[in-house]
């Protein structure tokens, strides 16, 4: 009996998919337990193409349990669709192999209406949200007037949830100038979905923790990176949720004191989606470019390119102190093949001054400066390298001294998009901190 939490160390996009699907075959139960559909993971198998945005990574393999937690915000008709590609791939989802929590909150229809508009309005100053409603249905669920999905199976209990909710959505719709919501709308669109969700509704957080006691193991996924949390990421360019390794306990119903390991996986490199700080970001620069493109470095959800930069071990060790990393995964070291020369970020020169983290005051300072380390690269290539031992001696290096700076020891390395392509040093299911 472990259970194991992975979380981003960055700014999302790490490769937790291929961390989570792999340890995923030593668990017995996988957990979402924060975010919505706004996150995606990338799972390739013997070249298939796995693309999940709120399904656990999970669920594509067979005999495990997959659930989707209350910390979650649930657009019920991306789920269908994502179910529904799943089909074409030949993965089967029912109620046997997914539960969802029956107090999760509802992504409808007028959430992403609102998330665009207000992106719209910004303009320069826009936060650069996926535009799918994550933040506004948080909003609703802190405001209490969210629709749960137990509401589903209660149609006094809907309505009255409802008009409360429109009767704060259609007052904003009116200030920016568009058409209010009506009550029947919203309520045809939920009776068309409430037969296919509702089958998944249960109290996850007595499945966990009967599962627990049967002595299952139980891995728990989080989306975005660290970097995004709401109290700890870049404020205001994060998301809507706490990301860290704490919040799979709210987000779930599992007492926190159960955790046993929590893993942190990063790049070999630095990347972000949308607006905000970037210290070590690669602007119209070749070494960029090269990872852009040879990491192929685009978001699974929204389809934009990432923007790349060298490895931050500020940040790193930051979000590792925060969410009381055990050990970390670094992820596309194959990425780095072939570059002469190699930078680590390890600290800022803040106006003249040296920070050893990023200050949460960082948008007051007009000038911040990476201070860097440099190391040489490797000619031999990396890709598919399942042994420590045969990476190259420069890669070695590196990757001791990202040990060294942000203060945790590695677990694993993966040297390419592949399920197998991993260098295992330490197992979270058989190295747990009790």
């Amino acid at each position: 009996m472990t259970n194991v939490v992975v979380v981003g160390c960055q700014w999302g996009d790490e490769g937790k998919g291929k961390l989570v699907d792999y340890l995923s075959g030593k668990a017995d139960v996988i957990v979402r337990f924060q975010g919505g559909n706004n996150a995606g993971h990338t799972i390739v198998i013997d070249e298939k193409v796995f693309k999940l945005s709120l399904l656990p990574s999970g669920i594509i393999r067979e005999g495990k349990l997959s659930i989707i937690g209350n910390g979650v915000v649930l657009d019920p008709w991306a789920l269908r669709e994502e179910i529904e590609t799943l089909t074409k791939l030949g993965v089967n989802v029912t109620e046997y192999n997914l539960l969802i929590a029956e107090n999760v909150p509802l992504i409808l229809s007028f959430h992403k209406d609102l998330d665009l508009l207000r992106e719209a309005r910004a303009g320069s100053t826009k936060i650069g949200t996926t535009g799918r409603g994550i933040g506004p249905a948080y909003e609703d669920k802190v405001g209490r007037r969210a629709i749960r999905l137990s509401d589903l199976e209660n149609p006094k209990a809907l309505r009255a949830r409802l008009e409360r909710s429109l009767e704060h959505h259609n007052i904003l719709r009116k200030g920016y100038g568009k058409s209010v919501i009506e009550e029947g709308e919203i309520l045809n669109q939920l009776e068309e979905i409430s037969t296919f969700v509702s089958k998944f509704s249960t109290p996850v957080w007595r499945v966990l923790n009967n599962k627990n006691k049967e002595g299952a193991n139980i891995l728990f996924e989080g989306a975005q990176g660290s970097l995004l949390d709401v109290d700890f990421g870049t404020y205001p360019f994060v998301t809507s949720s706490n990301t860290m390794a704490a919040s799979s306990s709210l987000g779930s119903g599992f007492a926190a004191q159960k955790i046993d390991f929590v893993l942190g996986v990063v790049k070999a490199y630095t990347t972000r989606v949308g607006e905000g700080p970037f210290p070590t970001e690669l602007k119209n620069d070749k070494v960029g470019f090269h990872l852009e493109t040879v990491g192929h470095e685009k978001g699974t959800v929204t389809g934009r390119n990432r923007r790349c930069g060298w490895f931050d071990a500020s940040l790193v060790k930051q979000s590792c102190i925060l969410n009381g990393v055990n050990g970390i995964a670094i992820t596309k070291l194959d990425v780095l093949d072939s570059l002469k020369e190699l930078k680590i970020c390890v600290g800022y020169e803040i106006n003249g001054e040296l920070h050893g983290y990023l200050p949460s005051s960082i948008h007051s300072f007009e000038e911040i400066k990476p201070v860097y380390e440099f190391y040489e690269g490797w000619d031999d290539t990396t890709e598919g390298i399942s042994s420590f031992e045969k990476l190259p001696s420069n890669a070695i290096t590196y990757l001791r001294r990202i040990e060294e700076l942000v203060g945790c020891p590695i677990s694993s390395i993966s040297t390419s998009p592949e399920r197998e392509d991993l260098v295992h040093l330490r197992d979270p299911f058989e190295e747990s901190i009790k």
